[in-house]
């Protein structure tokens, strides 16, 4: 039978497979194991949907409903129902990670009208089938991290297939929606992981908790089935809460658990989860009526995929599956950390990029340095959001920006006297630092969404297994007034949480705030130094810096949490794309994918079936560019990256089912819409070429043992 390492696997149907197995036992006294639930797993909630009233893919909403800025108001905004919070689910993180306009691509090149061959249909794309969730946990009830099974009602036993789709970023078990979508269409079962994470929080305030269905109770009465419960003893939340009320904690930051370490491991879990829920339905039977193990890695391709986070989860579980469950890899814009030394280098054009491979934590704080500062640069003043954030954070009223270029002038960090002058030379930090030129237009939206101090807070807890107890480096998260003051959340901010929050403040209402301001705790950005200045919290931005850079007892914590969600590069031979896009300004791609690339080039060698494909004028929110009245200029410059994400699982399943060549590591040269920011005209497939088996020469990357080389 052929091994999960073959590069091509002709479809073996289940029962021959059973058969033969059955067969070999009679030799060696093997014999087709029983389907076992895997003791990890929880109870299993089973839902199944028609595919109208409801349905996998878009809750019943559909692909007009799935257009619309919002979904259905809950019947009681204080109390919403589990279904409820569900359809709001879908409906938030598909919009979160797609660009939703009918010019930007929704509805032509994508989105759930579009069927699996990329026909335009006048259907409303709706998807019937089953959906199974559980917790996995280790029987505390202090990791339950949250698995869900999607099997379509077109799912086939005679050729069966499933992938992977982990929540991106820091969301909830749905955050992968968007990536699931090209299983259902395919009639692949779909395997979910919320990775330890999810945008519902423990009010510490009130000590409720979210439950796995994002309904909230008291963390008494959830007891061990809370998604999740901060940890804190009756004494110590008593004296937080009177020391910081108000607060609220979040599970990727808070968890205690270094998530990241695990997060392979909790997509294996998925996919054993689907493995087993499949077997449970189309498994065959034993003479005593019990379900068999008869779906397996031997005849049921399964591709590992998602995006950013959940992207990196999917290399993760690719690394470390040693059971051969993965067939293949297919991902976008992957969060990768590469080892402290990878031995690689990364060349664009002639020249090699001097800085590369630094892990998310050691870039971002540092974009959370510099980043506010340099979006003020006068080279990037025509950049999306740069009038806007400058009239927002460089105000006579209130320069919080250019006060954070004094600032950073004043800690020895930046040289030049004027804020035009520290503003370039801020930006040059960048550049220096990794990000690539297309990156530099992209700072100043980054910048007023607050995304690097977002994320480096909540990875620097989560790494350094922080409680929200110790406020690490003096922040916290609470909702705030608009002077920046903490303040109780409005009473309908968190019973949907659930649904609309990301987990990664601000969020839903809840926002980053700065214990230690002079005039008292405040939203990071509004808060003032001891000096009695906004300067954007710069001393929290050093601290956060400090702990990936210093020597001391809490960077040397930090550190060691780093070390544990290090990649090795080792596909294990399997097939795989990575896609990415070449602006990509929070997972810049020297520090992610072009080195992975090179380092799993230099650990596997001529075994390595791994093609990079880097896609010019794509960034990293596919979101932005269908804000056209909010970000008017993302719209002109930049096409969609999950088309290519899309094109990815597209070659990865060809290749396996079919034998059909995997594209080679290539450039691919997309075509901007153009036109006046904010009215772009409409896309069209001349905007976003197809990958090429073979890519013409001043296109093609060059990948040898640890060295890439990316023409410009």
């Amino acid at each position: 039978m052929m091994s999960m390492k073959t590069g091509f696997r002709p479809f073996v149907p289940a029962a021959v497979a059973a058969a033969v197995l059955a067969a070999c036992g009679g030799g060696d006294g093997e014999q087709v194991p029983l389907n076992a639930k895997p003791a990890y797993l929880g109870a299993i909630a089973e839902t199944a949907y028609d595919g109208s009233s409801n349905d996998l893919l878009t809750a019943g909403l559909g692909a007009t409903g799935m257009a619309a800025a919002l979904p259905p108001a809950y019947a009681d905004p204080l109390k919403p129902t589990a279904a409820e919070l569900r359809r709001t689910a879908i409906h938030t993180n598909y919009r979160a990670m797609l660009d939703m306009t009918a010019a930007g691509g929704y509805g032509l090149l994508y989105g759930p009208n579009v069927d699996a061959q990329g026909k335009v249909t006048a259907g409303e794309g709706k998807v019937a089938g089953t959906e199974y969730i559980a917790f996995a946990d280790d029987g505390t009830g202090r990791k339950n991290v949250t698995l869900m099974v999607q099997v379509p009602a077109s799912f086939d036993p005679r050729k069966p297939c499933m992938i992977t789709a982990t929540t991106s970023g820091s969301r909830g078990v749905y955050g992968g929606i968007s990536t699931g979508e090209w299983g259902l269409k395919r009639g692949c079962a779909v395997a979910y992981s919320d990775k330890g994470t999810g945008g519902a929080p423990h009010d510490l305030q009130n000590d409720t908790v979210p439950l796995i269905d994002g309904t909230r109770t008291t963390a008494t009465a959830a007891g061990k089935d809370a998604a999740f419960n901060a940890g804190l003893t009756a004494s110590e939340l008593a004296a937080f809460n009177k020391a910081t009320p108000d607060r609220f904690a979040f599970k990727h930051a808070h968890s205690g658990q270094n998530a990241e370490k695990d997060w392979g491991t909790t997509t294996l879990q998925a996919v054993e989860f689907g493995y087993y829920v499949l077997n449970q339905r189309h498994g065959e039977t034993n003479a005593a009526g019990q379900r068999l193990k008869t779906l397996t890695p031997r005849n049921t391709i399964v591709i590992a995929s998602s995006i950013s986070n959940g992207g990196g989860a999917a290399i993760a579980a690719a690394e470390q599956d040693t059971q051969g469950l993965i067939s293949g890899v297919a991902v976008s814009e992957p969060a990768l950390e590469l080892p402290a030394n990878p031995g690689v280098t990364v060349r664009r054009g002639s020249t090699e990029v001097a800085v590369t491979g630094k892990t998310l934590v050691d870039f971002t704080t540092y974009a959370n340095l510099y980043q506010a500062c340099a979006s003020l640069a006068p080279s990037v003043s025509a950049s999306p959001f740069a009038a806007a954030f400058a009239a927002g954070f460089a105000s006579a009223a209130l320069p919080i920006a250019p006060n954070r270029c004094a600032a950073l002038k004043t800690a020895g960090l930046l040289s030049a006297s004027t804020t035009a002058a520290q503003a370039e030379e801020a930006l040059q930090k960048l550049r220096a630092y990794g990000w690539e030129p297309e990156s530099n237009d992209l700072h100043a939206s980054l910048a007023a969404f607050e995304v690097a101090p977002a994320v480096a807070v909540t990875f620097a807890n989560s790494l350094s297994r922080s409680s929200v107890k110790d406020h690490l480096c003096g922040f916290s998260y609470a909702a705030t007034a608009t002077t920046g003051a903490v303040v109780p959340l409005a009473a309908a901010a968190l019973p949907g949480m659930f649904a609309t929050g990301n987990g990664v403040p601000p969020s839903g209402g809840i926002n980053l705030v700065n214990n230690l301001g002079k005039l008292g705790p405040a939203r990071d950005f509004l808060s003032f130094s001891d000096a009695g200045v906004a300067d954007w919290n710069t001393a929290g931005a050093l601290c956060l810096r400090n702990l990936v850079t210093g020597t001391d007892a809490a960077a040397r914590k930090l550190q060691a949490g780093v070390d544990e969600t290090r990649r090795n590069g080792n596909l294990r031979g399997k097939p795989a794309v990575i896609v990415h896009g070449r602006a990509d300004a929070l997972l810049p791609v020297s520090h992610t994918s072009r080195p992975y690339a090179a380092l799993n080039k230099k650990i596997e060698g001529a075994a390595s079936r791994l093609s990079y494909v880097e896609v010019a004028n794509a960034q990293h929110f596919d979101s932005f560019i269908g804000l056209p009245t909010v970000l008017p200029g993302y719209d002109t410059r930049y096409v969609p990256l999950h088309v290519y994400l899309n094109h990815a699982l597209d070659a990865v399943y060809e290749h396996l089912a079919n034998g059909k060549a995997l594209p080679a590591s290539q450039v691919v040269r997309t075509v901007p819409r153009g036109g006046t920011p904010g009215s772009a005209p409409a896309i069209t497939a001349v905007n976003v070429p197809p990958l090429a088996t073979v890519p013409a020469a001043a296109n093609a990357i060059a990948i040898a043992a640890g060295a890439i080389s990316i023409p410009d």
